[in-house]
């Protein structure tokens, strides 16, 4: 098959009009320039160029190859730059997932950093739950993931980037309504809408395991995978539930928030997710950059 050193021979041909001017545009000789133009005609089993003394012209094979030998030359110059950036710091390209619920505070934020301080750093965005971002890193359709935490994957490290406590999200009016600060006691027997265990099972299990610990049990009415469709239920009086404090955000006009008192409060966290190999260029500098504002104390 032909080789891009053949094509630039010929567009350079095919520019100028002229084996001379071409060869001294290509810094090279005449020779070597005829040849490599003999080579693609032989390749292509087509006369590009037509020399009839010492001027040159295309012939219409020329004239149509000529385009799509430009095309070619173009995109391989686009694929080197985009190559070579890839492996710079501070520009580039990097699709990133995020749970739904770091849109609330975490999220905005988060790009606003990258923003100022990587300012040739194109942030591609895909929604997704957390499942579904791992197996994406895993087969390289993202390349860093907002998500809760999971379990050990073979491919993927995490850190911490986000950490609040759960408050309680009741109907404006509720009799709860009346406390400044909640104890889990109080949800005893009242209607409870609550995080669906297998499409948000870290969400569940965080708080099925506290109120179990607590002894605490709540009439569940409906369980949800997403944080907007419980506030959305709380605000048409089904029930009351336990959310991350930055629902607070949603802004629904019927739902009341209050926080657990110290003693019952606890933590939600967000995760940074990544694939585990080699350097990646400008992936590692998001990522760092990510981590570095977004410090989260381990756990006491």
């Amino acid at each position: 098959m032909f080789q891009l050193t053949q094509l630039r021979c010929f567009a350079a041909v095919a520019t100028e009009l002229h084996f001379g001017r071409a060869a001294v545009s290509l810094n090279m000789t005449q020779p070597p320039l005829t040849r490599q133009i003999q080579l693609l005609e032989h390749e292509l089993g087509v006369l590009l160029l037509e020399r009839s003394g010492g001027n040159v012209r295309l012939t219409p094979a020329g004239v149509v190859f000529l385009r799509e030998a430009e095309d070619i030359l173009r995109r391989s110059q686009s694929a080197a730059l985009a190559a070579r950036r890839a492996m710079r710091a501070d520009a580039g390209c990097v699709t990133m997932g995020f749970i739904p619920a770091a849109s609330f505070t975490l999220l905005p934020q988060l790009l606003a950093s990258v923003q100022a301080q990587l300012p040739d750093v194109q942030i591609v965005l895909r929604e997704m739950q957390t499942l579904d971002q791992l197996e994406a890193i895993g087969t390289d359709r993202i390349e860093l993931g907002i998500v809760r935490p999971f379990a050990p994957r073979s491919f993927a490290e995490s850190a911490a980037i986000f950490r609040e406590p759960f408050v309680l999200a009741m109907p404006s009016g509720h009799h709860l309504a009346e406390q400044a600060c909640m104890r889990l006691s109080d949800l005893e027997g009242e209607a409870f809408i609550q995080f669906c265990p297998s499409e948000s099972r870290y969400l569940y299990e965080l708080i099925a395991g506290r109120l179990r610990a607590q002894g605490v049990a709540p009439e569940t009415v409906q369980t949800l995978s997403h944080t907007h469709s419980i506030l959305a239920l709380v605000d048409a009086g089904v029930g009351v539930a336990l959310v991350p404090r930055s629902a607070q955000k949603l802004g629904y006009a019927g739902v009341c928030f209050r926080p657990l008192d110290e003693v019952d409060s606890f933590d939600v966290e967000v995760h940074l997710a990544w694939r585990r190999r080699g350097r990646q260029g400008v992936v590692d500098a998001v990522r760092l950059l990510i981590q570095e504002a977004y410090p989260v104390p381990a756990k006491a």
